[in-house]
């Protein structure tokens, strides 16, 4: 992959701390914001990142946005764009479809111009040039040198509220544009974005207050704000449509912005606070009181990256200064989401769209349940254990009303997107590893309750029906059916530990039912219609978007291995392990045919797609195998080529975290294939030492001797001392403290994990 030079600010960093065992520096400064806000080759994919200001898992994420509509990135922002339209306080990371961009701010001057211009034309409306030389990010914080006002803009934000600064030339027509209309591309012809209703209101003379109302990606939103000035607004010019009222207190509609002035003969910067809430103006009232109640940009920003750093600290590593940035800014992506959606007195929207209340003011949203539940939720189970309780207590609250569990929730509303119910996995493998703070009944009941309750992509009534998903009754079969009996297999086992006999059957016959889907002869899983034939003609190389393909962005060799909850019985399927192996290495080296690559699929190594999350495992499938140095060096071609500390640092959207846990696990030499029965399968560390700090005051360090890109081989294990011989370690290992040591080497040692014994266990609570 092609690199970028990092900006100015991280050259800088990496001369400044880039010298190993450096125990005074800072985590923080390790994370590079920019990492994944755009591609070199801008035909491709790379991770969809926004740089700007948030807290860990805050509901404000203020950022800039370098395009009027934004649609890709989903972020708002693209590292190739050359001009800001302005800085909203809401965002998504890493995602493949966009939405939020509310409440947008933009800092101008001279004449006022109340419509955003030209994307890519300084000048053009009220947007503004800018330069990654004038640029800078780091967990908390975002500034940028507005070229076309000449104005230093900076941001920094708290869980509920975002706080701006704005340096003005002297003598300068200070203004301040607020846009209500700013949103998603309102053309495009999926999950359609329209403003339904708006409203500014001056309040006094250093205070704005308003809402919109719209839909999108997020079938129905309600956003509120409150913002106060530290200057009084000397006059405003409010602007409906193509109607202009001036100096009036209130404007409403569809398509309303503010224009207002200030007089900044005084010096000093304009500081600008903003409340955000989803369920009314008194709440974001309420939330900007208690998180920002005086003046003290520093200070928030300080605060700000004071909770990162807390984040950050729960695992310390030893590593390259180009690793410690990929590593750490991994870290700060997952730790963006999901998002609490609860304001400070813990009210919150529902997902029936009443007003209730968490008595722990915790009321998470954001669930990217397709991608984040193979890595990103079982890293939480290490780092966030509380938390992790908090996300299964806010999933039952959609069970409650809507009687299934979050498929994509966003905004506290269900969207659909993807395929599965991978809330049940997340679920069970809480409650397998022992996590506390929900109930493990209600536990079961909802992802029971999931499996058996039909809704959109998951007719049950079919499914047990005909064993299978049949094509011509539902769309992106193949798939469905793969991921449905990985789900199935998660319900039996709380099933298993809950004594519920009858159910444990019931749903480990169904794990099976991926195999009525194997076709022989073509050695795939092919879809079939309800008649039972095969649909033809086949093509394994052919791609599937989201629906009218049997295959979820990806193709029959994608989804050939997406059998983690019964490898063996894969190998078995396929011939043996020699045959599993031959086709693996098939699977790594064939390329595509011309027209068959898929926008969905980037970061290729021969039909491996890194970039996007069904292939995620794959590599890691050769130590079921008896194999395990061909694993370790696909894993370590991943890790040393298709992350790097630029940019295009991902090879696909990061996709709310899940990029970034699959490097985080990776880097440190495991990765848990099936996310639910606590086995790390065993890789290739790079990292010389990583310390996780566990709860209690215990630590599991890895140490990794002669880690470097060429030497990417096991030689040999030791587990707390001990020579270790198994090409996995279970969660008990980890949580229980201890030690691993890897020794590596430039050639494979074809010994080491390669018994039968060494093979990944089916299960780690069995």
């Amino acid at each position: 992959m092609l690199k970028k030079k990092p900006t100015f600010v991280f050259l800088l960093l990496l001369v400044a701390f880039g010298i190993k065992g450096q125990e005074n520096v800072k985590l923080s400064s390790f994370v590079n914001p920019f990492i994944g806000t755009g591609a070199v080759d801008q035909s491709s994919l790379s991770g969809s990142n926004f740089p700007g200001a948030t807290v860990p898992f805050g509901f404000v994420q203020l950022s800039p946005d370098t395009q009027d509509n934004p649609d890709n990135p989903a972020s708002g922002y693209d590292y190739n764009n050359k001009t800001i339209v302005g800085f909203s306080h809401t965002h998504l990371s890493g995602t493949g479809v966009s939405d939020l961009f509310d409440v947008l701010f933009m800092p101008t001057t001279g004449d006022i111009k109340t419509v955003p211009g030209e994307a890519e034309k300084p000048g053009s409306g009220y947007r503004s040039g800018f330069s990654h030389t004038q640029e800078s990010a780091k967990p908390g914080y975002y500034q940028v040198k507005l070229l076309d006002y000449n104005i230093n803009a900076e941001l920094t934000a708290t869980e509920h509220a975002g706080f701006h600064r704005y340096t003005f030339p002297a003598n300068s027509a200070a203004h301040v544009i607020i846009d209500m209309n700013h949103s998603l591309n309102k053309k495009r012809n999926y999950w359609a974005c329209k403003i339904i209703g708006s409203e500014i209101r001056i309040v006094d003379n250093k205070t704005i207050e308003g809402y919109r109302i719209l839909t999108g990606w997020a079938k129905l939103r309600k956003i509120y704000f409150r913002a106060e000035f530290s200057k009084p607004i000397t006059s405003s010019i409010m602007v409906n449509g193509s109607r202009v009222y001036n100096n009036e207190v209130i404007v409403n509609g569809t398509n309303i912005k503010t224009a207002l002035n200030f007089d900044i003969s005084d010096g000093n910067a304009l500081l600008v606070k903003v409340g955000l809430s989803p369920v009314s103006i008194a709440n974001a009232q309420q939330n900007l009181d208690k998180e920002i109640s005086g003046w003290d940009f520093e200070g928030v920003a300080n605060e700000a990256e004071n909770k990162w750093e807390k984040e950050l600290d729960k695992i310390h590593i030893d590593a390259t200064p180009e690793q410690k940035q990929i590593f750490y800014t991994g870290l700060y992506h997952a730790f963006t989401q999901p998002n609490n959606m609860a304001d400070v007195n813990g009210d919150y929207q529902a997902t029936d769209l009443t007003i209730r209340n968490a008595s722990d003011k915790k009321h998470y949203s954001t669930f990217s349940l397709w991608d984040t539940y193979r890595a990103a939720h079982p890293l939480y189970t290490i780092l966030q254990p509380e938390r992790t309780a908090d996300f299964i207590n806010s999933m039952f609250r959609q069970y409650d009303t809507y009687g299934y569990l979050p498929i994509w929730q966003l905004w506290g509303d269900e969207n659909y997107c993807m395929i599965g119910n991978h809330a049940i996995p997340v679920i069970v493998d809480a409650a397998l590893k022992g996590i506390k703070g929900f109930d493990i009944d209600k536990a079961y009941e909802a992802v029971k309750g999931s499996s058996v309750r039909s809704h959109p992509g998951s007719p049950f009534d079919i499914w047990e029906k005909y064993q299978y998903m049949p094509e011509n009754q539902q769309s992106q079969s193949v798939s469905i059916t793969m991921e449905m009996a990985y789900d199935d297999w998660c319900v039996a086992q709380l099933a298993k530990k809950l004594g519920k006999t009858d159910d444990y059957n019931r749903f480990m016959k169904r794990s099976q039912f991926y195999k009525n889907l194997y076709d022989k002869q073509s050695g795939f899983f092919r879809g079939k219609n309800d008649d039972g034939k095969w649909l033809s003609p086949f093509n394994p190389l052919q791609y599937g978007g989201n629906g009218g393909n049997p295959y979820t962005e990806g193709n029959a060799w994608q989804y050939f291995w997406y059998v983690p909850q019964d490898v063996n019985g894969l190998i078995a399927l396929v011939g043996g392990d020699k045959a599993f192996t031959e086709k693996l290495d098939t699977f790594f080296s064939l390329k595509d045919l011309p027209g068959e690559v898929n926008g969905n699929a980037s970061g290729f190594i021969g039909q491996y797609a890194h970039g996007n999350e069904p292939s995620h495992h794959a590599a890691y499938l050769y130590d079921y195998a008896g194999q395990p140095w061909k694993t370790q060096a696909y894993v370590a071609k991943v890790l040393n080529e298709l992350y790097n500390n630029t940019s295009s640092g991902y090879s696909g959207n990061e996709d709310c975290g899940q990029m970034s846990a699959w490097y985080i696990f990776s880097s440190m030499g495991f990765y848990p294939v099936n996310p639910a029965n606590g086995v790390y399968a065993i890789g290739s560390p790079i990292l010389a030492k990583a310390v996780i700090h566990l709860a209690e005051g215990k630590d599991f360090t890895v140490i990794t001797k002669n880690a470097s890109p060429k030497n990417v081989y096991i030689q040999s294990v030791k587990l707390n001392g001990k020579a270790y011989n198994k090409a996995y370690i279970t969660h008990k290992d980890i949580t229980e403290g201890g030690q691993i040591e890897f020794t590596m080497g430039g050639k494979p040692n074809t010994k080491w994990g390669s018994g039968m014994a060494a093979r990944p266990l089916v299960s780690a609570f069995n």
